[in-house]
């Protein structure tokens, strides 16, 4: 018997590109860093999906620990030929969204806060591009807590959904498609053989690989 797979591809997504006549189905990949896109974007692409990465992760200090991942995620998109659309570093606006938030847990409320902060960008950047879909790489991360990854995702989805419909209505526009609004896609990007994927391809590449979340606050507990 066929094991069922454990990364379900969301209705409405059409992996079919004989079917669409723009070509392949595109999704919005917010990428944490090389080593956790690596597996996910060979996946997307085997699946006739084409990943656009996203680089925004202002959360990464110091700026010297940011642009080693940065660097590191283009150099992978670049060996692949896919879109890379690199985003500000505004580690300052990043304090600002996690002030009052410094003491918390590893996996707490400050982690909750990073990654809406991260993903709300990312559904705003999908929007703007016209991208129907998008995920995140920190849904593969070892330093991760799933469920408030997927919870933060599809917060993201419904702000920009409701912020497209007060836009609409400010407008006097009587209606607009659903489809305008792009979906997160909550996945746990660890399973079906990816993780120990992302092992293989992490030493075939040679990439960077940290030993710590990003953030000032994650760093401590990993001296």
């Amino acid at each position: 018997m066929k094991a069922t797979p454990h990364i379900i591809i969301p209705e409405g997504l059409l992996t079919d590109a004989a079917a669409s006549a723009a070509g392949k189905p595109q999704v919005l990949l917010h990428a944490c860093c090389a080593p956790c896109s690596s597996a996910i974007v060979e996946w997307l692409i085997a699946h006739h999906i084409e990943p656009v990465i996203y680089y925004f992760n202002p959360n990464i200090y110091p700026q010297s620990e940011y642009d080693i991942r940065k660097n590191e995620s283009r150099r992978h998109a670049d060996s692949l030929g896919i879109r890379w659309i690199d985003d500000d570093y505004r580690h300052d606006i990043w304090l600002q969204a996690v002030c009052g938030l410094e003491n918390e847990p590893e996996r707490g409320r400050r982690c909750e806060m990073c990654f809406y902060h991260r993903l709300l960008a990312t559904a705003r950047k999908a929007q703007q591009l016209g991208i129907p879909f998008f995920a995140t790489t920190l849904a593969s991360s070892r330093w991760k807590n799933l469920d408030q990854v997927n919870a933060a995702g599809l917060k993201a989805e419904q702000s920009v959904c409701q912020s497209e419909g007060r836009s609409v209505s400010d407008s006097g526009l009587s209606s607009i498609s659903a489809a305008v609004s792009p979906k997160f896609w909550p996945q746990n990007w660890r399973k079906d053989g990816l993780q120990e994927r992302r092992n293989e391809l992490l030493k075939q590449y040679n990439f960077y690989n940290q030993l710590y979340c990003g953030c000032e606050f994650s760093f401590r507990p990993a001296e």
